[in-house]
């Protein structure tokens, strides 16, 4: 619950103090460490890499995670009080198969689509995350167009991040058939 209601910038502030100020366990910004020459065939420089970009995608991660598993509790304590889930406990069905057959699989379709109505303040939370954490990215590249007044380039950035919400809805509409058989996107 409360990591539902703490923006994502707030918990990578919390994390660059305790895992990188006091911990020294994560570096604080950048892509890679600075002198090391970008080998893509080098395995050493994809990890350095996943260590940069550990406390950023922390953060972003652990404030949608607290969003997605409010919204899941609550539809599962609805679903598990629904009658074809009690019927299924009366005919004797173990409650795992129960609980994967019947409850998360009615669940699944109402997160995915409140994931893919919470992409815009995903995409929000990660430009203001870059921002913080000094990595590079559109937000990045969007607030040195702000603070420069390249209003084309503000305007590129927005367009951008629009459509890669667009893309990213698509993707996700586009896969209800697989996460529901009974929908079907072909004409009958």
């Amino acid at each position: 619950m409360v990591l539902a209601v703490i923006p994502p910038f707030i918990i990578g502030l919390v994390l660059a103090d305790v895992l990188a100020f006091r911990l020294k366990l994560f570096p604080l910004a950048g892509t890679f460490t600075p002198g090391w020459m970008a080998n893509l065939a080098d395995v050493t420089f994809w990890l350095d890499v996943l260590h940069h970009a550990a406390l950023p995608a922390l953060s972003l991660f652990l404030g949608t995670a607290g969003i997605w598993a409010m919204g899941m509790r609550g539809m599962m304590v609805t679903v598990l009080g629904s009658d074809y889930v009690t019927f299924a406990e009366a005919r004797g069905l173990k409650g795992r198969r129960i609980l994967i057959g019947y409850a998360i699989r009615n669940v699944m379709l109402p997160q995915v689509t409140s994931l893919g109505m919470q992409l815009g303040g995903l995409v929000a939370s990660t430009t203001i995350v870059e921002i913080m954490f000094g990595y590079p990215g559109v937000g990045s590249v969007l607030e040195e167009a702000i603070r420069s007044f390249d209003y084309n380039l503000i305007q590129g950035c927005v367009l951008f991040l629009i459509g890669a919400i667009a893309i990213a809805t698509l993707i996700l509409d586009l896969s209800y058939p697989l996460l529901d058989p009974r929908i079907s996107y072909a004409r009958s």
